[in-house]
């Protein structure tokens, strides 16, 4: 009885240090399962996928992973793969020799050669390309990989932890992932469930945020009353921890430290749809600045909703044009030409009511310039990939 004891408090003040350390915070048994898990696994080698959707924490276990593995003191490099412009991932990967490519003035080490003896961190790997998995897969197998420009095979001494808000599975199906890399990469699986699964987490989440946060901006703050907690734990919370954070630390700052009940909470809780729409609040900046923040986020939503509204015209005015059905077809085929442009007299000449990508081109442009050209800060504010973000840079040919 006394041995059981003794370990169930060994076992109680490890996983308090493991919030402590980590920031992966809570007392449910979803959160203590992913705790002995990363005990379990850390101190190996074996590859870790871990599996969760946007905001639940996926680089902060990656982290704590490395944290206590026998890696500890050589480098962890952190990739996010969905923000890397496809042209160019193969390079960033694994590097590039002189002369490789147009611009590749000189060689190049790539995240594997510069994590040597490491752990690297591929984040979103269901947006890499077919191209480089092939490569992933040979580190992997081999420990071995070629610069981009060259044929002398190099050796790397990495350990790999791969995060998907994907189903890998279905991406397999798709023909989108390659199967072989998927078998090698869930040899350890961790599943980070949603917020929405874990309600008895929120009252130690949000304790901690406002702690940390008034903390770090030196604001004294009320707190939170039941009836606020409670109102939390009822949200469905889209964007998990990400959004939870984000909101605490808004309301802690819009509100001036007063104490926030249900009232208060649900003046930024209007609806479940709405989410993180005004989220974050920026701190330390011109009024003005901050309400051109959420006139840009405005102008994102609405870009959407004209969208939306085009394509409601077009079939208002434009009536799909019938197309033959094939022989044997248990339905007619639809389709609509000319929808690039909206008509307001079919008989008229073209005279267009809106020019979407000239409203996203304009968008992109500022949003950059408002960020000095970060892609990243850019990319978040606006709610795309970076991949993405290059992408239409090149289309519009912005000078960023």
């Amino acid at each position: 009885m006394e041995l059981n004891n003794q370990i169930n408090k060994d076992h109680e003040k490890r996983f308090l240090n493991f919030q402590k350390e980590s920031g992966i915070y809570g007392t449910s048994e979803a959160i203590q399962q992913i705790f002995d898990t990363i005990e379990q696994v850390a101190p190996s080698d074996i590859s870790v996928l871990i599996n969760g959707e946007s905001g639940t924490g996926k680089e902060l276990v990656a982290k704590e992973i490395h944290r206590r593995s026998r890696r500890a003191n050589n480098p962890l490099i952190i990739v996010n793969c969905g923000a890397i412009p496809e042209g160019i991932i193969e390079s960033e990967l694994f590097g590039h020799e002189k002369g490789a490519f147009t611009g590749a003035v000189g060689v190049r080490k790539g995240f594997f050669e510069t994590a040597d003896r490491g752990t690297i961190f591929l984040d979103e790997i269901g947006e890499m390309p077919l191209s480089a998995q092939v490569k992933i897969l040979r580190i992997l197998e081999g420990k071995e990989f070629t610069r981009v420009g060259s044929s002398v095979a190099k050796r790397t001494n990495v350990r790999v932890i791969a995060a998907t808000n994907k189903s890998l599975e279905q991406e397999v199906q798709n023909g989108n992932f390659r199967q072989d890399l998927f078998f090698r990469l869930r040899a350890i699986t961790i599943e980070l469930p949603p917020l929405r699964s874990r309600k008895e987490d929120i009252p130690l989440l949000v304790d901690k945020f406002s702690q940390n946060y008034c903390k770090d901006n030196r604001i004294n703050f009320a707190g939170f009353d039941e009836t606020a907690i409670t109102g939390m734990q009822n949200y469905p919370w889209a964007g998990n921890i990400r959004e939870l954070k984000n909101l605490v630390e808004s309301m802690i700052i819009l509100e001036k430290g007063r104490k926030i009940d249900e009232q208060v909470l649900a003046k930024y809780l209007n609806t479940f749809d709405q989410g993180t729409r005004n989220l974050p609040i920026p701190v330390n900046r011109p009024t003005d600045q901050v309400e051109r923040e959420f006139i840009y986020r405005a102008l994102i939503d609405l870009k959407n909703e004209i969208s939306q509204l085009r394509e409601l015209i077009l079939t208002r005015v434009f009536p799909p044009k019938r197309l033959k059905s094939w022989e044997g077809a248990d339905a007619t085929v639809f389709s609509h030409e000319d929808a690039h442009v909206v008509y307001d007299d079919v008989s008229a000449e073209a005279k267009p009511i809106v020019s979407i990508p000239g409203m996203e081109k304009k968008l992109i442009e500022e949003t950059l310039s408002r960020f000095s050209g970060n892609k990243r800060k850019a990319a978040l504010s606006l709610k795309i990939s970076e991949r993405t973000l290059y992408r239409k840079i090149k289309e519009y040919k912005l000078p960023f």
